[in-house]
This record gives structure tokens, C-alpha cells and sequence, in this order.
């Protein structure tokens, strides 16, 4: 097993860029300790405040955005951030090479029942030329990430990372307090038996998500000829994990639920890392309308669906909207 730094240098990463994500990974390590001590120092439940996504913050949700926030802004990396949980950009230094979007803690709604959550991050180079409070810098395509990863606080705390180089597994060593790289160049099986959807949405999805899901669930007596399981839970961290160690497909559909928000997911924060991490391991990231690190972001907080994972699963979906 070889420690981060090591790792990234065999990968030629900027130096600078090894110390950014140092600066982050220090974040998650502390994010880590108080989840794992939430129950003990008052930190289960919600706030009576909601965030720029109309959701009702979490304790932990603004204990994890401040620790991250913090951190970032001190560290001098970064010209900027970019939170799920901040109205707007934040600036940082002006003479910062890059810019850091995050969600600090997916999955809030599983805080209280004590199963998956983490920490998701993206990395784009700081254009030189827009002031650090502009937010329009982060209006940057997904194909454009120098970096994304998550950090997933489960039975171990794990990170998951790419820099354009490979998806490699890294797992923190809690007796000296370093992440140490488990797996490298992770691949993704190109078929797969699952599937990850929340059900209760069906009614409102789209006619070829509908009929997509509905093949599935025929199993071996439909048009697929053969059966899939489904899971589902209920955090893109961990159902990602999963398509990342053994194939899978995670879809959060358009929906008319609320036709003025079709969509779910944010692109900044989940969809673009996600994405970058499952097409360096050799899955497909995709809208019903094309390659989701290919959309040129409209607002920082824009919302997308997505269709990804296993790369002939993925084809599959989407021909049901030809």
C-alpha cells in the first residue's frame, strides 16, 4: 500500500495541486471524527434553517461546510469556493490557482439513522483573469476537472479520487492518520444485474424511463432476459461506491413532480465529480440528452439528471429515448 503524496507524484500531479488536496483530505479527516462522535456532542437533527436549495440544513451539514470552508479559504490554494449549503461563491486569494465546488456531507438524511454519507469535491484551474468573488468562474464544463473525488464515512472512512490518471481507492489508516492507496486504477464492469433508482418517483418519470425501469423489473421474463436486483441508498455517495466496486447503474431521472425543478442532482457538486470518476474507470455518465461533463454550466447551483455507471447498462437506458 503506498501513502497519498507518493501516489499522486507517480501520477505527476502539480505539486501544488498534491497540497491543495492535502488541504481537503485534512477537512475530510475532521469531517470523519465528528460524524463518528455526532450522537455525543449534540450534533443529531436538523437546524431551523434551510439552505440555498430550499432543504433543511442538518447540524452536521453546517459543521462539515464551515470545517471545509475554513480550511479552504486559509489554505491560499484556492482563488475561490463553491458549497451546496453557500448562496453564492466565496472568494479566497486572488492569487489562488484554483477553485474548489463541494457538497460537504451528501446523504444528510441518513445522519440520524447512523448509515452512508460523504463528502463530494471538484477541482477546475482558477481563470486568471475574473476577480476571486465573480462566481462565474465556476461556470466551467465537467470535462475541464483537474480533480474530483469523495470521501465516504463508513465502516472505514474512504476516499475515492482521480486526477485524470485512473479512479484509485485510498482508505484512511487511523494509527497514523494518513490515507493509504488500497486499490488503483479501479475498473468498472461494463454489465450488470443492478440497478439504483428511487421508486417512489416512478409516476412522474419521463414515458422511456418508465418503460426502461419497467423491462427491469420483468426480469427474465421480459425483453431484457434476465433478472435485476435494485438498490438504493439514498446517498449518491454510496450508491456510486457500489457501481464503482462491482458495476452497477444509478439514474436520478427528469421528473414533473415540480415542472419547475425537473431535475435533483446539482451538477457542480455531484454530477461532474461523479462522472469524472466513473468515465476514468471505464463507465458512462450521461443526461437522456448527452455527456453530462460536457454541459456548459448555466448557474452554479444548476440541477441535471443523470444516467451512469456500467457502460453497456447505460447504453441500454438510453435507447429507450431514440
Amino acid at each position: 500500500m503506498q501513502r497519498l503524496a507518493p501516489a499522486l507524484r507517480k501520477d505527476n500531479v502539480p505539486l501544488d495541486l498534491i497540497s491543495l488536496i492535502k488541504t481537503i483530505l485534512a477537512a475530510t479527516k475532521e469531517i470523519s471524527f465528528r460524524v463518528s462522535q455526532a450522537h455525543l456532542s449534540g450534533l443529531m437533527g436538523s437546524t431551523l434553517d434551510e439552505n440555498i436549495q430550499g432543504e433543511v440544513q442538518k447540524k452536521l451539514d453546517v459543521v462539515a461546510n464551515e470545517l471545509f470552508k475554513d480550511i479552504l479559504l486559509e489554505s491560499g490554494f484556492v482563488k475561490a469556493i463553491s458549497s451546496e449549503e453557500e448562496d453564492s461563491s466565496v472568494a479566497g486569494d486572488e492569487n489562488g490557482k484554483y477553485i474548489v465546488s463541494f457538497d460537504p456531507l451528501d446523504g444528510s438524511s441518513n445522519i440520524d439513522i447512523n448509515s452512508l454519507i460523504g463528502t463530494i469535491f471538484s477541482i477546475h484551474q482558477a481563470p486568471a483573469d475574473m476577480d476571486a468573488s465573480d462566481p462565474n468562474m465556476f461556470k466551467q464544463a465537467g470535462n475541464k476537472q483537474v480533480c474530483a473525488g469523495y470521501v465516504l464515512y463508513g465502516p472505514s472512512t474512504m476516499l475515492v479520487m482521480t486526477t485524470g490518471s485512473g479512479t484509485h481507492f485510498y482508505v484512511l489508516d487511523r494509527t497514523h492518520g494518513g490515507y493509504l492507496q488500497v486499490e488503483r486504477n479501479v475498473q468498472v464492469p461494463q454489465d450488470t444485474q443492478e440497478f439504483a433508482i428511487n421508486m417512489s418517483n416512478q409516476r412522474f418519470w419521463q414515458q422511456p424511463m418508465q418503460n426502461y425501469i419497467n423491462d427491469l423489473l420483468a426480469g427474465d421474463t421480459g425483453p431484457r432476459g434476465k433478472n435485476f436486483n435494485m438498490r438504493w441508498i439514498a446517498a449518491m455517495v454510496g450508491d456510486i461506491h457500489r457501481v464503482l466496486c462491482r458495476g452497477g447503474l444509478f439514474t436520478y431521472p427528469a421528473d414533473n413532480k415540480n415542472p419547475e425543478k425537473p431535475y435533483k442532482l446539482r451538477l457542480m457538486y455531484e454530477a461532474n465529480p461523479m462522472s469524472f470518476l466513473l468515465e476514468q474507470a471505464g463507465g458512462l455518465a450521461m443526461t437522456s440528452q448527452g455527456r453530462i461533463m460536457d454541459i456548459e454550466p448555466t448557474d452554479i447551483h444548476q440541477r441535471v439528471e443523470v444516467i451512469m455507471g456500467s457502460k453497456n447498462e447505460v447504453q441500454a437506458c438510453l435507447a429507450y429515448y431514440q
